[in-house]
């Protein structure tokens, strides 16, 4: 039953995460060039705070349930190239933690002040890419 909630959540809050980099990406990046420069600068402002707020939630879930779902296969993770289902979930694993280094280099970036637009918006792509990817990962270990 555990595990049925934490699948829920897990695909709950993928959904969310995706979702909110597919507006930024695909939308908003080119919604906003229709602005003037102080609605565009107020604009980027306003959903970035929100953006902060909302994401922090979910990638706690994400991760969180990401963990006890990886907890309930520590036997096939522990030989990860056994089988298909233990190689698939391997590679999502890794590139679930590249996520977490480029939210690693960005925090970095963003300390040194040097995450200008080109940066921010190729993060954006690499992150959305690598969600993408974990997702037909999934879709893969399902058969």
């Amino acid at each position: 039953m555990l595990y049925s909630w934490l699948l829920i959540v897990h695909l709950l809050a993928a959904i969310a995460f995706i979702g909110t980099l597919f507006f930024e990406v695909f939308i908003w990046h080119r919604a906003r060039e229709e602005l003037a420069w102080s609605a565009r600068l107020t604009s980027d402002q306003a959903i970035a705070r929100r953006s902060r707020k909302v994401l922090h939630g979910v990638v706690v879930l994400l991760y969180g349930a990401g963990i006890g779902l990886a907890w309930h296969y520590r036997g096939v993770l522990g030989a990860p190239w056994a089988s298909h289902f233990a190689a698939l979930l391997s590679l999502k694993i890794l590139l679930a933690l590249s996520i977490i280094g480029h939210y690693l280099l960005l925090a970095y970036w963003l300390g040194k002040q040097h995450l200008g637009p080109v940066r921010a918006m190729w993060i954006r792509r690499s992150i959305l890419a690598h969600m993408l990817l974990i997702v037909i990962l999934a879709k893969l270990m399902l058969r």
